[in-house]
């Protein structure tokens, strides 16, 4: 099988939510295949130490400050990118709380980064896309895309609603030759999930309830990531790929 068709040398990818967590690491692994990756983060601080890092790295990654909640802000900061090949919408942060004690204002936050922010940024990426007749989305969902878990709801209901704003994607835009897909990760460390991982409790937890029996390692998206971006996948439309260790396979 040629290589080709995993190939994205030269692509220009956005990733969303990328200075720090596995948005970071799927830049670098992009990076490495050749890719042109472009990180965003909201603050501009934290996003130049990123860059210079990957750079020291010898990875020559670019970085777009701009908050994806933000209409506008968006509007001009991808009107400023030029081509975007790959997007793979990221940005998404967590608020633990049950149900009846979520405040309107955390509800918003929540929906707001982790689903809107999704459709705002598509929105004005897929015109380019439209207008080449080519292009590729990939939303980082979760394994909440189709399980509960106690004080997980806002996140839970957005994640779900990603899977589906997948789904509408690639019912509007696969006629333009434009691939829209998911990964849904399942647990793996990063500075986030580290104190749970540091938990014994709950470490134990998510082993036993694994059947690979481990935590995954931000590295092991890369791989599906690359497959969503390159040729391998032109025909795979809206469709959300767990890479869980096998835990949404299980009861």
């Amino acid at each position: 099988m040629s290589m080709q068709l995993f190939d994205v040398m030269g692509k220009r990818v956005l990733i969303t939510g990328s200075s720090g967590g596995l948005g970071l690491e799927l830049a670098r692994g992009f990076l490495k295949q050749g890719a042109i990756v472009i990180l965003n983060g909201r603050s501009l601080q934290k996003l130049e130490d990123v860059v210079a890092s990957l750079r020291n790295e010898g990875l020559d990654a670019l970085g777009s400050c701009f908050d994806v909640t933000d209409k506008e802000g968006v509007k001009a900061a991808v009107a400023g990118l030029g081509r975007i090949d790959v997007l793979i919408n990221n940005a998404g942060i967590q608020r633990r709380a049950s149900l009846e004690d979520v405040s309107d204002e955390i509800w918003d936050e929540v929906v707001r980064t982790n689903l809107t922010s999704a459709f705002l940024v598509a929105r004005e990426v897929v015109r380019g896309m439209i207008e080449r007749k080519e292009g590729k989305i990939i939303n980082i969902c979760s394994l909440m895309s189709d399980f509960g878990r106690t004080t997980t709801g806002p996140y839970t209901a957005a994640k779900g609603g990603l899977k589906m704003l997948t789904k509408a994607m690639c019912a509007d835009w696969s006629r333009h030759n434009i691939q829209v897909n998911a990964i849904g990760p399942g647990y793996f460390i990063t500075e986030m999930t580290r104190p749970l991982a540091d938990n014994p409790t709950f470490d134990g937890w998510v082993k036993s309830r694994t059947p690979a029996g481990r935590w995954g390692d931000p590295s092991e998206l890369v791989g599906v990531a690359i497959f969503l971006s390159a040729a391998s996948s032109s025909f795979i439309d809206g469709q959300i790929i767990y890479v869980d260790g096998g835990m949404s396979s299980v009861l």
